[in-house]
Order: C-alpha cells, then sequence, then structure tokens
C-alpha cells in the first residue's frame, strides 16, 4: 500500500511540473490520481464518492456566480477602478488594492480576484517593473487571504472537508496570521512599486469571457477539488506513517516546495485531522506563504501571470527574496506562539 502510494505521490508532484498534457488536462490527471489513491488504501467506497462530489460544489458556484457577475459588471468596474484611482493618492490606491484584493478573495474567490487584479493593472498602465512587483505582491496577499473560507480557492476547501470543520474554522485558526500579513502586503506594495504611470507596462486583452468560458472554469474547478477530495482520503495512510511524527517547524519548511507545486495538492496529501492546531498552522503558512514565491505555486499566479505575460524568470527575480523573507518572519512567529 505505502509502496503505491509513494508512486502516486511522486507523479502528482512531478508530472504536472515536468509533462505538458499533464499541465494542461491538471482536473482529470488529479481525478484518476485521486480514484487510485483512494482504491489503494481501500477507502473508495460510496461514502467516499458521495463526499467527494458534494465538497466542491460550494466553491464551484461561487466561482460560477462571481464569474457571471464579474461578465455582467466589468465595463462599470473598469470605470470605478479607474475613477477610484484618480480621486486616491496613488500609493495609498495601490496598498487599497493589495490589502482589498487578499481579504473579498475569501469570498468572490481567488480566481475571480485575479482577474480583477489584472483588470486593475491594465487600467492603471504604470511601467513594467512597477506592474510585476505589484502583480506579485497582491497574489502573495490574494493566496493567503482566499485560505480564510472554504469558498476561497481549492486548498482552503480540502483542509476544511479533511477536517470535518465549519465554514469559519480557517478564518479562527489562522487569521490572526493571514490578516496582518495581507496588510503588510498592501503596505509594502504601497512603498515600493512606484506609481508614476508609463505606457511600456504590461499587455494583455480586457475581452469578456464568454459563457463557455465561465462554465468550463467552474466545471473544472469542481473536478479540481473532487479529484483533491479523493486524493486526500487516500493519502491518510501515507500521513499517518511518514508526517504524523514530524515537527510543525519541519513542516513548515518541508512546504517551500508549494513553490513549484500547487499547495491544495500538497493540502490535500499532507493535512489528517489528527494533527494538533499548531501543525496545522505550520503546515497551512508554509504553503500559503511560499505559494507566492513562483508561478505554479498558486491559482492567481497562474492567471495573473499567464493574462499579463510575465515571465517565470521576472516572477521568481521578485518573487523569491519577498517569499523567503516572509517565510523567516512567520517562522519566528511559529516559534513564539506556537511552539
Amino acid at each position: 500500500m505505502i509502496l503505491g502510494l509513494t508512486i502516486i505521490l511522486i507523479l502528482v508532484l512531478f508530472l504536472p511540473f515536468t509533462v505538458g498534457i499533464v499541465e494542461k488536462n491538471l482536473e482529470a490527471f488529479l481525478f484518476v490520481m485521486g480514484i487510485l489513491a483512494a482504491w489503494i488504501s481501500h477507502v473508495l467506497n460510496g461514502e467516499l464518492f458521495t463526499k467527494a462530489l458534494v465538497d466542491p460544489i460550494h466553491i464551484t458556484l461561487a466561482v460560477l456566480i462571481a464569474g457571471l457577475l464579474f461578465k455582467w459588471f466589468q465595463a462599470s468596474i473598469e470605470k470605478g477602478i479607474l475613477g477610484m484611482s484618480k480621486a486616491i493618492p496613488s500609493r495609498l490606491f495601490i496598498a487599497l488594492v493589495v490589502i482589498v484584493l487578499g481579504l473579498v478573495s475569501s469570498i468572490i474567490t481567488a480566481i475571480i480576484a485575479a482577474i480583477v487584479l489584472v483588470v486593475i493593472v491594465s487600467v492603471l498602465r504604470l511601467d513594467r517593473q512597477a506592474e510585476i512587483r505589484l502583480v506579485i505582491l497582491a497574489c502573495f496577499s490574494i493566496g493567503l487571504g482566499a485560505a480564510l473560507t472554504p469558498i476561497g480557492e481549492p486548498l482552503s476547501t480540502i483542509a476544511v472537508s479533511k477536517l470535518n470543520e465549519d465554514f469559519f474554522y480557517l478564518l479562527e485558526l489562522i487569521g490572526p496570521d493571514v490578516i496582518p500579513a495581507v496588510v503588510l502586503f498592501g503596505i509594502l506594495a504601497a512603498i515600493i512599486v512606484n506609481p508614476k504611470r508609463s505606457d511600456e507596462g504590461l499587455t494583455t486583452s480586457l475581452e469578456a469571457e464568454s459563457y463557455p468560458e465561465i462554465l468550463i472554469r467552474a466545471f473544472k474547478v469542481y473536478l479540481f477539488v473532487m479529484g483533491l477530495t479523493l486524493l486526500g482520503a487516500g493519502f491518510e495512510p501515507f500521513i499517518e506513517k511518514y508526517l504524523l511524527g514530524l515537527s510543525p517547524q519541519v513542516l513548515y519548511w518541508i512546504n517551500m516546495i508549494s513553490a513549484i507545486l500547487d499547495n491544495a495538492t500538497l493540502a490535500a496529501a499532507e493535512i489528517s485531522p489528527q494533527m494538533s492546531d499548531p501543525t496545522l498552522i505550520s503546515i497551512l503558512l508554509g504553503l500559503l506563504i511560499s505559494g507566492g514565491m513562483l508561478i505554479p505555486g498558486n491559482i492567481p499566479n497562474i492567471i495573473a501571470a499567464g493574462k499579463l505575460n510575465i515571465t517565470s524568470r521576472e516572477w521568481a527575480r521578485f518573487g523569491v527574496p519577498v517569499g523567503l523573507i516572509a517565510m523567516v518572519v512567520y517562522f519566528i512567529v511559529i516559534l513564539i506562539f506556537y511552539v
């Protein structure tokens, strides 16, 4: 059993990063891997499959509804953004963009928050370096803030499901750590992002999404979370054997691999109801912070970088140092408050 789960874990962690066809069909790939993991662990039954069908419903509906609302009101949103950017001092506006998107992403989902970020950057028209810095800091903020509710992003959906907790569990567990981080990323953006306007910034098309695109994205989110639910249940024996005995500090730094691997997949493979709160906090903070360091680490990064044509090198040049500093700061927080 353990050998089979180890092989699946290796495939799940590395094939999406190295094989193009797997990366393009990640949702279907994870669904198949989830079925295999649950079958190998002898937990693939009607109860688990029902849970896998039900768990993605809320986040899928949130993605679908938010996507439709954004499509219908995109023109008004763009006008509102332009008006506010002119009425509010530039650096204050930049800080508010990072902070507000980070906080509301737990309600409108990380996916929609990332799309709104793309619109804001396109409207502001700063120079390329300033826009890249703004996008990366905002994606750190969105990745953190979206984890506060189970509808914000797949990682939080999986965490709440695996722990059998209520809607506000993650807000209570990691909110005191996440909310100050979101505010600090906003302050940092106000300090280091040059607000001077330029015609040499990032380029993107602001054409409204079609209804099929919105529906397909919602379906992909549903299949993604369904696969992660199955994967998480299948990996319970692996977690019990190799992870439950590790210290929170070790798990925190291990999760730096979230920089190159989707953090929701890692959450599905690592989190267990048998873990203590300090261990869960260390795992989640490690995943969430390092997820912003490189483009593959989180959904908002992938969406923003793809639509704004940010290269992996450009992202890493700024994202890695910021992420490493944040990791060190929160490691000190963990040592002080959770050990």
